[in-house]
């Protein structure tokens, strides 16, 4: 059974129906303080806590006197600018109070789907983590049409976890975890504390665990821990319903951990080499493929020439200077630009462009290198 503690990169999820008191529509602070007491004990390890959060429709909602039930599609974005003031607010109260600083993230689907913004939005979240802050992210519910409609927050923790490169993921529910059947329809139903693969049986069990404030339910979770272990991370359900419900976990209380065979960084490296078609191609000079055999990320200074018509976040093929395919990334600069900033020094990035980018062509974490070249099909990703 996995360790907690032995995470170095945890992205925590709470839903509405743990943040919001349902009969008042208020927050339960005293449970979120007891849960932010959880994260500040694990930053204090040395661990990075990025948290998803819910609530900003359920509080909007109450704030502006709407009715049960579901809302219109204009009355959902109205709730949701008006709650995520006092959302974002309780949040960085809570954090503060633990000597943390808290960031506010507000994401779309597209923010981790398409290549640009998603490269964009880790960025972000890295250098947010460098400085010891914890991103608070949340939907855009104020601007988003289908998420609010038909999304979900299990998902959306899912693809925030494995943009981040964390190497697990807490869903924290109303339910311990996931059960061989819906527990409230049939008492003899049983907690399966862990999930090793994701079968179509695994599926068929999954019930729904939703409530008014909850879009989510057992099903939707399932879902994410697809998204979530094909990324390389870990992924737990556990019941948020008690106070410190990260130090239940640590203690052996009931959860369910979804176990997966990779590490977000070999997963990502696959996902570059397996699943995205090349749009150009960097050649570097011998110094450059030395150092990124070093581990080393790819700088302007060691690209000796561009090829093709590729944008930022692209795919493109890595080749020594004998031509030999070396490796594959994710390039953080359009054409126009790396053909610009090609052979210099990464200082002077912002005086060629006009802008601060990136100092790497191409980061480390964003590229996968061939141990051997001769048949592609069967290339292994270092």
């Amino acid at each position: 059974m996995p360790e907690l503690s032995s995470f170095r990169r945890i992205v925590v999820k709470i839903g509405s129906s743990l943040l919001v008191d349902q009969a008042k529509g208020k927050l339960r602070r005293e449970w979120l303080a007891s849960l932010v007491a959880d994260l500040a004990r694990h930053t204090r390890r040395g661990a990075e806590v990025i948290v998803v959060s819910s609530g900003a429709i359920a509080l909007g909602r109450t704030l502006l006197q709407l009715p049960k039930g579901p809302l219109a599609l204009e009355s959902s974005q109205a709730a949701a600018a008006v709650g995520q003031v006092g959302l974002a607010q309780a949040w960085a109260e809570t954090l503060s109070a633990q000597g943390l600083t808290a960031a506010q993230i507000l994401v779309t689907l597209g923010d981790t789907e398409e290549r640009k913004r998603y490269l964009n939005a880790r960025r972000t979240i890295d250098k947010l983590l460098e400085m010891n802050c914890v991103p608070v992210v949340n939907e855009n519910d104020t601007v988003a049409t289908t998420e609010i409609r038909y999304g979900d927050n299990d998902r959306l923790a899912a693809r925030v976890a494995t943009m981040a490169g964390a190497d697990c993921l807490v869903l924290l529910s109303d339910i311990d975890g996931l059960y061989t059947a819906p527990p409230h329809l049939d008492p003899a139903a049983t907690l399966i504390p862990v999930v090793q693969r994701i079968t179509a049986a695994i599926e068929g069990v999954a019930g729904d665990a939703g409530s008014e404030l909850s879009r989510g339910g057992m099903r939707t979770k399932v879902e994410a821990a697809k998204i979530a272990v094909g990324g390389g991370t870990t992924m737990v359900i556990a019941s948020g319903k008690v106070d410190s419900p990260l130090l239940r976990i640590e203690e052996g209380g009931p959860c369910t951990w979804f176990l997966t065979p990779s590490n977000p960084v070999t997963a990502r490296k696959k996902w570059i080499v397996g699943h995205l078609e090349p749009r150009g191609t960097l050649h570097v000079d011998a110094g450059a493929a030395k150092a990124l055999r070093g581990g080393a990320s790819l700088l302007p200074a060691g690209v000796k020439r561009v090829e093709g018509t590729f944008s930022q976040g692209d795919a493109v093929i890595i080749r020594d200077p004998s031509g030999a395919e070396i490796g594959r990334g994710l390039v953080a600069y359009d054409i126009g630009e790396a053909a610009q900033i090609a052979g210099k020094k990464s200082r002077s990035i912002e005086d060629i462009l006009g802008w601060a980018g990136p100092s790497e062509m191409i980061h480390r974490d964003d590229m996968a290198l061939f141990s051997r070249f001769e048949d592609l099909s069967t290339v292994t990703v270092e």
